[in-house]
């Protein structure tokens, strides 16, 4: 097998939920090592949110495989000696407890690099390490309302979420690339560093196009649904068989395209009232019955014929279902199997297909199913394992 990027490194992850669990799956796919220390017992409260996947919870199989668990009390003198004997084996520490919670511990940048100068530690936080909002407890609901997420997302009468935890993704995903970047660095240096990545600073980035289009007091965008807040037409269009598609226009050649082609009516292009985007996303209702009245005597497969022969940018609107078949996916066979507790189950392979290397696919991980193995890495005898675990230090 051709050697994987991150070969022989070691992350050790004090984590639960998804952000922290999604930086460090990824690592994993690239080859790392991922010990996960859980709490003796239920483990991560991830494992708990619902019994979706076979038994399982979804958010935690989808976060967790290619680890280990190692299962350890850290309010034990024993357990938190053999957490600091591990990291000593350790390139990376991930955390995202309650904030304060690790430095406590004796388990911050500052006291653990005293000892290994070469660790890079990672915290994950709703709102970062300082700043008056340190404390606070941060769900990805509340950061997506704090980083105006909601103010822009949803119809005019009522805001909405996104449909999946966007703000821990985002913070996750940051995560991960400032772990690589460390990475790298420490090639060059030999020293370890300190990331502090926070949920809000991390989705006030994804926000950066809606900021910069409320720049200096001008109104935000709208909330425009599934439409564009500023492009039209650009959304959902309904078929006469009920289907949706999806449709996006970008600029005035397309525009031109879609009357000639699609609507089949070229004199629309230079109706006064739609020749320029700005118009037309001023007179977008009236826009929208036009469009309606021609898709509603088509089905959706001839909506999606006419604008594809016009290339004009479409998709429909497809439910879970509609992904878990989807054609696309399964021509360029991304779904693998990876086992689990409660047997095998389907995951999608990493996006970015290489040619290099095959990623890690490796199974989730039963609580504690790594602990004895993991202490007896350490030196740990068969009796110290059980006076540990009769302790329930493990």
């Amino acid at each position: 097998m051709n050697p994987r990027p991150l070969d022989g490194i070691t992350v050790v992850s004090l984590e639960h939920a998804i952000a922290a669990p999604f930086c460090t799956r990824q690592l994993a796919d690239l080859g790392a090592r991922v010990i996960k220390v859980e709490r003796p017992g239920a483990g991560d409260f991830a494992r708990a949110y619902d019994t979706r996947v076979k038994g399982q919870a979804s958010h935690f199989v989808w976060t967790n495989r290619s680890k280990e668990s190692l299962t350890l009390d850290l309010k034990q003198p024993e357990a938190l000696a053999a957490l600091k004997q591990l990291l000593g084996k350790a390139d990376v520490l991930v955390q995202n407890l309650a904030p304060g919670a690790a430095a406590r511990m004796g388990l911050g940048y500052e006291a653990l690099s005293q000892a290994h100068p070469g660790l890079i530690v990672c915290d994950i936080s709703g709102y970062g390490e300082d700043g008056p909002y340190r404390d606070k407890k941060a769900y990805d609901l509340l950061i997506q309302s704090e980083a105006g997420f909601l103010s822009v997302t949803g119809t005019p009468e009522a805001p909405s979420k996104a449909g999946n935890s966007v703000a821990d993704i985002a913070a996750g995903m940051y995560a991960y690339t400032s772990i690589l970047s460390a990475l790298l660095l420490r090639g060059k240096t030999g020293q370890g560093s300190h990331i502090d990545v926070s949920m809000l600073e991390s989705l006030g980035e994804w926000m950066s196009y809606p900021l910069y289009y409320a720049f200096d007091g001008a109104p935000p965008p709208p909330r425009a649904a599934a439409s564009h807040a500023s492009i039209y037409p650009y959304g959902p269009f309904e078929a006469g068989d009920g289907g949706t598609v999806m449709l996006g226009l970008q600029n005035e050649r397309e525009w031109k395209v879609f009357c000639d082609g699609v609507l089949k009516d070229a004199a629309l292009a230079t109706d006064p009232r739609f020749d320029a985007n700005a118009k037309r996303n001023e007179h977008r209702a009236d826009l929208k019955a036009l469009i309606l009245a021609v898709f509603s005597q088509l089905s959706t497969e001839q909506v999606v014929a006419r604008l594809d022969q016009a290339q004009i940018a479409n998709a429909r609107m497809n439910d879970m279902a509609g992904l878990w078949a989807h054609p696309q996916l399964k021509a360029r066979n991304r779904w693998h199997t990876v086992g689990s507790p409660a047997g095998d189950i389907p995951a999608l392979l990493p996006p970015g297909r290489s040619n290099a290397f095959d990623y890690r696919m490796d199974p989730v991980p039963a609580v504690g199913q790594h602990t004895d193995a993991i202490l007896r890495e350490l030196g740990q005898g068969d009796a110290a394992i059980a006076a540990l675990r009769a302790a329930g230090a493990i």
